[in-house]
């Protein structure tokens, strides 16, 4: 009888604890790790977010930390051990936080996290230099020899760039990079032939003509780019998209993770939030933290079969 109302009192006090800590949370600073390079689409995505949020909620302040590297497996894994005391917070994109699972590379699973919820989605392109001779899929199906960069191992580039090869029949020289930073340098000097990435990350360069997109790995022609095909129309069927949301590590407290939940809930739905993300082509695709975690299950089940198919 002691033991039980010993171990109820402990639990009381936990609680109480609990929610006075709720009522001073934040009492610092928050950092959203960042999985990739700063002045990239995701890291763009964070900083948007934090100056909303910093403005809707008053005592919440956030501190961006880049963390790039392996396809982004190197900051999900920080998001993952980070202290689950409510003052880390990160993003993750798709399909490389399942494909690192799947590959049984990362440190990390899906219920390392609390996750929050999902803000934008991203189609996958592909894209050359302005001057570069490849104009269409079928230019790129029969280059020789062509050096190809994809936003690391397992990435939904990477994955894109593989089943392309295959549809195709040809071998690229791809060239792992540590984000989408790096790959528009690569385009921007004509150092590479090509690069399959994200349409946020190219779609200025495309309309200045700096650059050119290909092709949209999309199964129909986006408004934004209307100009460009897709994969399918010029007879090759490979299409990708990515998703970038918001998590925080597991075994935040509850009353924490709703605050935080509320928080991202709210910033999305802001016209000044989705203003700027329009500004900056990041389209957004909310969803809430258990649909966004239903999305999750299901791609790394479908990722699982891709790889167990044909390992990378």
């Amino acid at each position: 009888m002691m033991k039980r109302i010993f171990a109820a009192g402990l639990a009381m006090v936990g609680t109480v604890a609990g929610s006075a800590f709720a009522q001073d949370y934040p009492a610092k600073s928050i950092e959203i790790i960042v999985p990739s390079s700063a002045g990239g689409s995701t890291d763009t995505t964070a900083r948007i977010f934090a100056e909303i949020a910093e403005k809707k909620f008053e005592g919440f302040n956030f501190v961006i930390n880049n963390i790039k590297g392996s396809g982004g497996q190197k900051g999900f894994e920080a998001i993952a051990r980070a202290e689950p005391d409510g003052y880390t917070i990160g993003m993750v994109f798709t399909p490389q936080l399942v494909a690192h699972i799947a590959s049984s590379r990362a440190s990390y699973a899906l219920d390392s996290f609390h996750v929050m919820g999902n803000i934008a989605e991203d189609p996958a392109i592909v894209a050359v230099p302005k001057d570069s001779a490849i104009m269409t899929m079928d230019d790129l199906a029969k280059g020789d020899d062509l050096t190809v960069a994809v936003n690391g191992i397992g990435s939904d580039d990477f994955i894109a760039a593989k089943n392309f090869e295959e549809a195709a029949g040809t071998t690229f020289n791809l060239l792992p990079t540590k984000g989408s930073t790096e790959q528009k340098a690569a385009i921007l000097g004509g150092h590479i032939d090509a690069s399959f990435m994200n349409l946020s990350q190219m779609i200025a360069q495309h309309k200045s003509g700096d650059a050119r997109i290909i092709a949209m790995l999309t199964g129909e022609r986006s408004d934004l780019v209307s100009d460009v095909p897709t994969g399918a129309e010029q007879g090759f069927d490979v299409m990708m998209t990515a998703t970038r949301g918001f998590v925080a590590p597991a075994g935040v407290a509850d009353d924490i993770t709703a605050k935080l939940d509320e928080v991202l809930a709210e910033v999305m739905a802001d016209p000044e939030f989705i203003e700027k993300a329009s500004a900056s082509s990041i389209y957004l695709l909310p969803m809430s933290g258990p649909d966004y975690l239903a999305y999750l299950e299901k791609l790394q089940a479908e990722t699982q079969k891709v790889f167990d198919a044909a390992p990378w």
